[in-house]
């Protein structure tokens, strides 16, 4: 049996569902509390600039991906996806868009911004309801309109208070957003990790362009900083994908609604980190757009609770022939 056979294997009987649960929240925690620290973890990569970030991050991603490839011997999956190319050109463009928010959010963090970009996250479920109606043409509940709306109203206040629009917000909710509608759309999901070595592949030769005009330009801060510094550097590929796995492994043994009440941990971690760590100040006025849009998640997480408690409520009603097995 190879690596890769005993990863994918079926769990033994012997596990509990409830240990799964039990273990899929930790997991949950874990890769979303690492998400939550990705401000510090940015902010000590300064001198290094945004886009050398990114190019650093996706190349040793790469590596890290490739290297854990090797070890479960898992390639068999590369051939079948080279025939299918409506996978391979969702993939390639889902990897755009992850890439256009990872340099907004480094740059965020590193230009002292990270309140903006915590918002960006807040704002992320409320931009995936908009779109699930506008490109999906998915029917949304009362509470979820009423979510949405709210969530309209902070954008628009923080805009006219603030004097600008939030751009580092909007834009890092509505590139999250679309990276999981493009990931929907193209109807077949790669593994986490498979995945997100085809995401790297396609960024990688973009990564390498970017590293050669930022060394002619302004030069390269890497090496340049001690080898504490050059050594986050490395370690970004692996500071990408462990919580993106650990994301994975959690998703499989926990209920959405779950991971959806969870997630809020990121951006309060990266809010928490930037005004009491960083040194971050917050406007009144902003501290005000966030409770506007928190109440809008507060409307918006009833409303999955009444689901998820009517659903299960529907199946407790059906006869038992009718139940699924």
């Amino acid at each position: 049996m190879t690596a890769r056979d005993t990863l994918s294997a079926p769990r033994s009987s012997q596990t509990s569902p409830t240990h799964e649960v039990g273990r899929g929240t930790l997991l949950g925690l874990a890769a979303y509390g690492m998400w939550g620290l990705f401000p510090l973890y940015f902010d000590a990569l300064k001198p290094a600039g945004a886009w050398e970030i990114l190019a650093n991050r996706i190349l040793w991603t790469l590596l890290f991906c490739l290297l854990l490839l090797a070890v479960r011997r898992d390639v068999g999956w590369v051939r079948p996806l080279l025939g299918r190319p409506r996978l391979l050109g969702g993939t390639a463009v889902a990897a755009v868009l992850i890439a256009v928010n990872w340099v907004v959010y480094v740059g965020a963090v590193t230009a002292g911004n990270t309140s903006e970009a915590a918002l960006g996250y807040f704002l992320n479920p409320l931009v995936t309801v908009a779109l699930g109606v506008i490109v999906l043409r998915e029917r949304l509940r009362v509470l979820q309109w009423v979510a949405v709306g709210i969530g309209v109203v902070a954008g628009v206040y923080l805009a006219v208070a603030g004097g600008r629009v939030p751009w580092i917000a909007l834009t890092l909710a509505l590139t999250f957003a679309l990276y999981g509608l493009t990931k929907k759309k193209i109807g077949v999901s790669l593994e986490a990790l498979h995945g997100l070595t085809v995401e790297t592949v396609v960024l990688a030769p973009a990564a390498v362009v970017i590293l050669l005009v930022v060394g002619a330009g302004s030069g390269l801060a890497f090496g340049q900083h001690g080898a504490t510094h050059t050594t986050l550097l490395v370690l970004s590929g692996v500071v990408t994908a462990l919580p993106l796995l650990c994301f994975a492994a959690a998703a499989r043994r926990i209920p959405l609604v779950t991971i959806g009440l969870i997630q809020f941990i990121t951006p309060v971690m990266q809010l928490l980190c930037a005004v009491v760590l960083l040194g971050e100040q917050m406007p009144a006025e902003r501290w005000i757009g966030f409770g506007i849009v928190w109440l809008a998640l507060v409307v918006l997480t009833v409303d999955s609770l009444l689901s998820l408690h009517g659903a299960r409520t529907a199946r407790r009603d059906l006869p038992v022939d009718d139940c699924p097995r």
